[in-house]
């Protein structure tokens, strides 16, 4: 058996890859939620100054990349790899982004589920020693999402009560090995009311990677149903493998269910055994937390800038004060195409999991 794997899905990281700096930044009606306080940056109209909608996301990502990097303390030569994903055909989003910034590059596709399946990755090359300095990012745009996946903007069509609203946001974050974490960045915007504590460092413990899990729904408004069975799969091989206990994290997120498929995955985790009070106490969706039912998003946020911003800018600055000490993230995707819906296939899900741990 591999040394550094546990179980069947994950791997630990005996050497604790460390977040040096992170940055999230998200759009106008982003900006309007209930998070709005915990980003970096909002944007003052979503367009970005660019004069199409995939020009602005990929500026909304190499921003958050220059920022993270200035909070780092690091130049963009000192970063071994940029693994970066979004929703765009041939990763629009990152590879553009990639070739402004003249860093090595991999550019992995998980849907939705990029963020943490780049944190993972990022996290086994650092582990492995095989590079110092990582910077791991995603981005989506609702604008572009909608021109790809659904229909063209001008064509206003209502959305069904099941649909979730794609977040115009990116998120990134700078994994490194070695020196020791210090934090006096400018741009680490806590709330003034909060108790302020010490900053802590914060590493990735573990990493499960998950599998497809495809419950044949091919409703693609209905992307929470089609997700949730995947996150509730990684989710319990994960506690399978490492042996913990159902109450050993603080806080378990998953990516973008949204309402319907957050509540789907609670149903599913509880007739799996798990226990229900602890899901009240630490489980949440970052589709969920992103608007406000007053923002008429309906099911929620998706999008892998959703759990990208809302780890990058909310989860990241949380543990950081010492509020959090311990998270389970799971970005969660809809491995759809383009063509996939119109040749009559379903919607195969994925959930890939990283454990952070805060000291």
């Amino acid at each position: 058996m591999a040394e550094n794997k546990l179980g069947k899905q994950t791997f630990i990281f005996k050497n604790r890859p460390k977040i040096t700096s992170a940055c999230s930044i998200v759009g106008v009606k982003e900006g309007q939620g209930p998070l709005n306080k915990w980003f970096d940056m909002i944007l003052e109209e979503d367009t970005f100054g660019e004069k199409t909608w995939e020009k602005s996301e990929s500026k909304m990502l190499k921003e958050a990349i220059l920022i993270a990097l200035q909070k780092s303390g690091k130049n963009k030569t000192e970063i071994d790899v940029l693994l970066c994903g979004d929703l765009l055909n041939q990763l629009m989003s990152s590879s553009f982004t990639a070739r402004d910034m003249h860093i090595p590059f991999i550019g992995l596709y998980g849907a939705c589920s990029a963020m943490t399946e780049n944190l993972l990755m990022s996290s086994v090359l650092v582990d492995g020693d095989y590079a110092s300095n990582i910077i791991a990012g995603a981005s989506s745009h609702y604008c572009t999402a909608e021109r790809q996946f659904r229909m063209p903007l001008e064509h206003g069509n209502q959305r069904p009560p099941s649909a979730q609203w794609t977040a115009t946001a990116a998120g990134v974050m700078v994994i490194t090995t070695g020196k020791k974490y210090e934090s006096n960045s400018p741009f680490l915007k806590l709330d003034d009311s909060a108790n302020l504590k010490p900053p802590k460092r914060i590493c990735i413990t573990h990493g499960t990677i998950g599998k497809i899990i495809d419950t044949g729904m091919k409703d693609a408004n209905q992307m929470g149903a089609a997700m949730a069975p995947a996150a509730v799969d990684t989710i319990l091989n994960h506690f399978a493998d490492t042996g913990f206990e159902p109450g050993h994290y603080d806080v378990i997120l998953t990516g973008d269910l949204g309402l319907i498929g957050k509540q789907i995955a609670i149903d599913l985790l509880v007739d799996a055994g798990f226990p229900k009070e602890v899901l009240d106490n630490c489980y949440d969706d970052c589709g969920t937390m992103l608007f406000d039912e007053e923002q008429d998003v309906h099911s929620g946020a998706s999008g892998c800038g959703c759990s990208a911003s809302v780890l990058s800018g909310y989860v990241y600055k949380k543990m950081l004060q010492g509020d959090i000490n311990r998270v389970l993230i799971l970005s969660t995707g809809a491995l759809l195409s383009t063509i996939s819906p119109f040749q009559g296939e379903s919607i195969p899900g994925i959930a890939h999991a990283i454990s952070l741990e805060a000291y």
